[in-house]
């Protein structure tokens, strides 16, 4: 049922890209607000506070939120890149888990929904969702069965109404029914 992941590699990791953009997207904004949030409560709570420093050999007294202000921003600026890159490459990763197995149920579902009952619906072991890929492929089978057993039952009945001399009428439905069948399922 699920596929071996050295025959089954992905290369592409952008799948969904409207998808995996806007997920990368949001954590990004989350991660961005966090340290502006981080940066005004630490400049508000320093707002009442005075802070010595040499410059220049002088020694000069400033408001401690204006005198730590570039080197929080700097901080926070460096901050934000390294853990935006690791980010985006860590929810780019996560994202291909989930964009994948969504990719390939959308082609096996349209395949299987045009009538083609042989299609297994497989996925890699690491990816998410296998359980739902074998429950699907489980409906996929059980379906396969049913149309299977219809079609044989047709057969049946038809010969038997040929072998009773029933109305050629009837004979010629049930030849159509089971032609309809065939024509519309691959099982």
């Amino acid at each position: 049922m699920l596929k071996k992941e050295s025959i089954n590699r992905r290369k592409q990791y952008f799948i969904k890209k409207e998808f995996q953009l806007g997920f990368i997207l949001k954590f990004c904004s989350i991660l961005l607000i966090g340290i502006m949030i981080s940066t005004l409560l630490l400049i508000l709570l320093s707002r009442g506070t005075l802070t010595s420093s040499f410059e220049n050999s002088q020694l000069t007294i400033k408001n401690t939120a204006v005198a730590m202000l570039p080197t929080i921003i700097l901080c926070n600026l460096i901050t934000l890149g390294l853990i935006t890159l690791v980010t985006i490459m860590l929810t780019l990763l996560v994202s291909h888990k989930l964009a994948g197995p969504m990719f390939r149920f959308q082609k096996e579902i349209e395949t299987i929904s045009a009538g083609n009952l042989t299609q297994k619906i497989q996925l890699r072991n690491k990816d998410q969702l296998v359980s739902l890929a074998v429950s699907l492929d489980s409906m996929r089978r059980a379906l396969r069965e049913k149309i299977l057993t219809m079609q044989r039952e047709v057969l049946k009945v038809t010969n038997t109404a040929s072998r009773l001399d029933v109305s050629q009428e009837l004979v010629e439905q049930l030849d159509h029914l089971n032609q309809h069948i065939e024509n519309n399922f691959k099982a």
